[in-house]
């Protein structure tokens, strides 16, 4: 992991975090096909965000308790 890379997943923990985003728009504005910037895939793979069913509404994506945390402690909860 480089510090960019960490750098992009608290960027994506932090956009997410301000509303549940439907799934497509999360992959649509995060994922890459440079398999060296893997930020979607590092967020869920460490539990910061969640894939969630909404009723009627398809798939949104949420951060966790644990993205809040992270977010918490690199003062980005507002």
């Amino acid at each position: 992991m480089t510090g960019t890379t960490d750098a992009l997943v608290l960027d994506l923990v932090e956009w997410i975090g301000r509303e549940p985003r439907p799934y497509s728009e999360v992959i649509e504005t995060w994922r890459t096909s440079c398999p060296r910037l893997t930020i979607w895939e590092d967020a869920v793979d460490r539990g910061y965000v969640a894939r969630r069913s909404v009723g009627g509404q398809g798939v949104h994506v949420a951060i966790t308790a644990s993205g809040e945390k992270l977010l918490r402690e690199h003062g980005r909860l507002g």
